[in-house]
């Protein structure tokens, strides 16, 4: 197994297309590392260049202690799984896991004994002698795994496995990766645009941006404490609600006030803005700490605010409501406790306490 260390990388193409900037990530050994991000944030190129796929404009990457910017693909001891399975159509599921170890001239006994443990752990042992076309998307995609896991590598990497996969697919071969990961005790980088995937699989999690990586941290300090704008909207399902709107003082109190809305924000809040140049702020908060005021007597610090129901869609296990607050609109979740009626007004309470406040000029996080 190994580290692998993207140290101050750039990609720069021929016409002066910037894609990576500057990309420094350490996938620990045995981490499940992430990569996400819109398309053309730069995170299949990041992954591309440690594969050797892409040439790399400056910088170092270090696989097991080792710079591999000069070495070749098949040189670097690492599996790559991608979005389109790759797999040779005229030739049998045993026949394309195996395809590797027989161009490394491994005696026949072993090369059979590695695809039947690795078909066996990703149940798939009863399809080796079918060929592609008879295949599943899922299983296709196992085929794919199993042809990786053979090889042994001290890394693996994933380019956007799950992508053409239906939704029920998807979910079961998340969970399948990750107990693979578990089982093998290998470094593996993953790179999606799905950050449901990001928040259930990884130990780590790299968001990236036009090329920049964005915040690097665990799934949850990135859910909680995001450090900007963009790590905020992009990290959550459905997306954070945020407000711009104005900073107004009076006896003692600061409040934040968007149209009619107008909340007291708490006493940290009152003293990170301590320092607080600008009276333009931009207040965030998400679906699930909005709460129907009938129900949130557990919250603690609470603003209620006046809304008007638009929509709500019963998913069984929660309600998703849509609101109008002035102009904007507003998506909340609540338990399934107490349907709301749709076209009259709701007074909701927010909970302060898991809002977030960022700078209008640069929408970094202040608290």
């Amino acid at each position: 197994m190994a580290q692998v260390l993207i140290k101050n990388v750039n990609k720069i193409y021929d016409n002066g297309f910037h894609a990576v900037k500057d990309a420094n990530i350490i996938a620990e050994d045995k981490e499940f590392v992430v990569l996400v991000g819109p398309s053309g944030c730069g995170k299949t190129t990041t992954l591309r260049m440690v594969a050797g796929l892409e040439t790399i404009s400056s910088g170092e990457i270090l696989i097991d202690d080792k710079i591999v910017n000069d070495v070749l693909p098949k040189d670097r001891n690492i599996a790559m799984v991608f979005q389109n399975y790759a797999l040779y159509p005229h030739m049998s599921v045993y026949e394309n896991m195996a395809f590797a170890l027989k161009l490394r001239k491994m005696n026949k006994s072993s090369i059979k004994q590695k695809v039947l443990d690795a078909a066996e752990m990703l149940g798939i042992d009863t399809l080796l002698d079918r060929k592609p076309k008879q295949l599943s998307g899922g299983q296709r995609q196992r085929v794919a795994l199993g042809r990786a896991i053979v090889r042994n590598p001290k890394v693996f990497l994933f380019d956007e496995p799950l992508s053409n996969l239906d939704a029920k697919m998807r979910v079961q071969m998340r969970a399948e990766i990750s107990r693979l990961h578990k089982n093998l005790q290998t470094t593996m980088i993953y790179v999606t645009h799905d950050q449901i995937e990001a928040m259930t699989m990884a130990d780590k999690i790299v968001v990236m941006k036009d090329g920049v990586i964005q915040q690097i941290a665990s799934p949850l300090e990135i859910y909680n404490h995001p450090v900007n704008l963009f790590v905020a909207g992009f990290i959550g399902s459905p997306a954070i609600n945020s407000f711009k709107g104005k900073l107004f003082f009076e006896k003692d109190h600061l409040y934040f006030i968007y149209e009619d809305m107008k909340i007291t924000l708490t006493n940290k809040q009152k003293t990170a803005l301590n320092n607080y140049k600008s009276d333009e702020i931009i207040f965030s908060i998400r679906p699930e700490d909005i709460y129907d005021t009938n129900f949130d007597s557990l919250v603690e610090e609470k603003q209620t605010v006046h809304s008007f129901c638009e929509i709500v869609e019963p998913l069984g296990n929660e309600y998703m409501v849509y609101l109008k607050i002035g102009k904007k609109e507003v998506t909340a979740r609540f338990d399934p406790k107490k349907l709301p009626e749709t076209n009259k007004t709701l007074l909701v309470s927010f909970d302060m306490d898991k809002s977030h406040l960022f700078d209008i000029s640069n929408e970094l996080c202040i608290i």
